[in-house]
C-alpha cells in the first residue's frame, strides 16, 4: 500500500463529518455511497478527485518534505488528509449553494490554524485572509480566530517543561439532559466515600510522578460532574490535598457548576485554599428551561449563589450559558444575558449545544431552535461579553453543534484561564485524576499525542486506582 493510499485509508468518519456540514444525510455513504474519491501521487503534489455520481471536481496540493523522516510522514498524512476533506468540501459547497460558518473546517480547534499562520511570520491580517480564502471560514470567524491567538500569544508560554493537573469528580445533583460525561447522580452518597479513598491515592501517586518527572505544574483544574456535589468536609479535605499534593500551580479553578450545591462553608473552603477561580453556570436564567434540562434549581438561586460567592470574597467567577437549548428564543437568551450583565463575572463561555448521542435530549428528540437563530444568540452572547469589557481567549467546536457553530471563552484583560488555553491548543502534558480522566503527553516537535485514559466507570475505577497510576507512569516514562 502507497503512503497516500495508507494516509486515507481510514479517512470515512472525517468525510461524513464534512458532508453533516451541508445537513446531508448520512445515507449518502451507504453501499453503494454517493460519493467516491479517487487519489493520485504525482513527482510533487498529491491529486484528489471526488465525485457524487453527476458531478466531479479535482484539487492538489505540493507534498510535505522534511529532513526527519518520522516527520515527514506525520506531515504527508496530515496534508493529504486535509486534501481530501477540502475537495469533498468544495464539491458539496458548489453543488448546495450552503455556506457552513467555519467553512471546510471539521476540527475540534480552529484556532490551531491561525496561530500556524502567525508562527510562519504571517501578519494578523494575512492570516486571516489565509483562512478565509484557504479554508472558505466566514470572516467574521477568522477575525475572531486572531482576536483569540492575539490573547493566547500574550499568556505565559506552555512547553516541555510544564504539566497541567485536572482532578475529576464524577458526580452531579441531578444529570443534565444534554449530559454526556462520565458522571452520575450522587444519589445516596454511597459511593462517595470509596471514590474519594481511590482518588487520595491516586493524588498522591500523581503529585510523586510529577515531581520524579522534573516538571513545573502550570495549572490545575478540578471539574466534573461538579466538584460541590460533594459533602462539605469531604469537600475541604479534597482541596486541603490538592494544597498538599500540587502546590505552587499559577491557576487553580474549581467547577462550582450547579449553584444548589454551593454553600458557604464551601466557598469558605475555596478561598481558604487560595482557589484563582471558581464557575458558577447557569446555562440560561428561564426557569421553564431550567426545568426542561434537568437542572433542579431555579435563576434566583444562581444569583443567590452568585452574591455569597462575592461575600466569601471570590475574586474570579466564570459563567457559562448555552445557546440552542430545547424551546428557547432570542428573546429568551437575551434575558439570560440581561440577568448576567449587572453580576459583572470576571469571564463568560457561550456555548452552542451540542448533542452527543449519549445525552438523555438527544434519546428524547427534544425540539431545538435551528441553526440560524442559534447563529443570532452566540452573537448576543458575544456582543454581551464585549460590553463587559472582555476579549475572547479560546475556542472550540464539537459534533452535532446547532448550526455547525463554537463555543467561546471571554475573559476580562489579565484573567483568561491558562488550564482552558492549554485543553483546547493541547499545549500541555497533562495528568488526568479520577473516573473519566484522560492524560495526554504531549511531543510537539512531531504534533503527535499519546493519551493514557481512566476507565470512566466509578464502580471499576475504584479497585483499579493502581493501574490508572501505572498507565501514567509508563505515559511518562
Amino acid at each position: 500500500m502507497s503512503e497516500l493510499s495508507a494516509a486515507l485509508e481510514t479517512i470515512q468518519p472525517e468525510l461524513m463529518t464534512v458532508t453533516r456540514l451541508f445537513a446531508l444525510p448520512e445515507s449518502v455513504w451507504s453501499d453503494p455511497p454517493q460519493y467516491r474519491f479517487t487519489a493520485a501521487e504525482g513527482p510533487a503534489e498529491y491529486t484528489i478527485t471526488f465525485t457524487d455520481g453527476t458531478r466531479s471536481l479535482s484539487r492538489s496540493v505540493a507534498i510535505p518534505s522534511d529532513p526527519d523522516e518520522r516527520i515527514q510522514s506525520l506531515h504527508r498524512r496530515r496534508a493529504a488528509r486535509r486534501l481530501c476533506k477540502q475537495t469533498l468540501y468544495d464539491l458539496c459547497r458548489e453543488t448546495t449553494g450552503i455556506h457552513p460558518p467555519w467553512g471546510s473546517m471539521t476540527g475540534v480547534r480552529p484556532t490551531h490554524l491561525m496561530l500556524e499562520a502567525l508562527a510562519e511570520g504571517l501578519t494578523e491580517a494575512a492570516a486571516t485572509e489565509r483562512l478565509v480564502r484557504q479554508f472558505d471560514v466566514t470572516r467574521e470567524k477568522a477575525e475572531l480566530l486572531a482576536e483569540i491567538a492575539r490573547v493566547q500569544r500574550a499568556l505565559p508560554a506552555p512547553g516541555d517543561a510544564y504539566m497541567d493537573v485536572y482532578i475529576g469528580i464524577p458526580f452531579c445533583p441531578t444529570r443534565c439532559a444534554y449530559c454526556s460525561f462520565a458522571s452520575g447522580e450522587i444519589g445516596d452518597g454511597s459511593l462517595v466515600a470509596p471514590y474519594m479513598q481511590a482518588l487520595t491515592a491516586e493524588m498522591r501517586g500523581a503529585s510523586r510522578l510529577l515531581q520524579d518527572s522534573g516538571k513545573k505544574l502550570r495549572a490545575l483544574y478540578v471539574g466534573g460532574g461538579t466538584p460541590t456535589a460533594l459533602p462539605d468536609d469531604d469537600f475541604r479535605r479534597l482541596l486541603d490535598l490538592v494544597r498538599e499534593c500540587f502546590p505552587g500551580a499559577m491557576e487553580y479553578t474549581v467547577e462550582a457548576g450547579r449553584p444548589d450545591t454551593l454553600s458557604r462553608e464551601k466557598l469558605v473552603a475555596i478561598r481558604d485554599a487560595c482557589v484563582s477561580r471558581i464557575s458558577i453556570n447557569p446555562q440560561t436564567m428561564n426557569d421553564r428551561t431550567l426545568e426542561i434540562i434537568g437542572r433542579a434549581h431555579t435563576s434566583r438561586q444562581i444569583l443567590e449563589a452568585f452574591a455569597l460567592a462575592r461575600e466569601e470574597g471570590i475574586r474570579h467567577i466564570n459563567m457559562d450559558v448555552i445557546a440552542g437549548l430545547p424551546g428557547e428564543t432570542e428573546t429568551d437568551f437575551e434575558r439570560t444575558m440581561e440577568k448576567i450583565l449587572p453580576l459583572r463575572p470576571e469571564s463568560l463561555t457561550v456555548h452552542t449545544l451540542a448533542l452527543k448521542r449519549s445525552s438523555r435530549m438527544s434519546l428524547e428528540n427534544a425540539p431545538l431552535p435551528d441553526g440560524e437563530m442559534a447563529a443570532r444568540m452566540v452573537r448576543r452572547g458575544r456582543d454581551a461579553a464585549y460590553r463587559l469589557g472582555m476579549e475572547p481567549y479560546y475556542l472550540y467546536r464539537q459534533k452535532y453543534m446547532a448550526g455547525n457553530l463554537e463555543n467561546t471563552g471571554y475573559a476580562l484583560p489579565g484573567h483568561a484561564c491558562l488550564y482552558n488555553v492549554d485543553m483546547m491548543e493541547e499545549t500541555s502534558h497533562v495528568l488526568a485524576l479520577g473516573a473519566g480522566g484522560i492524560s495526554k503527553r504531549i511531543w510537539p516537535e512531531e504534533g503527535h499525542i499519546t493519551r493514557a485514559p481512566n476507565v470512566g466507570n466509578i464502580l471499576e475505577y475504584i479497585p483499579r486506582v493502581e493501574e490508572m497510576l501505572q498507565r501514567k507512569r509508563d505515559l511518562f516514562a
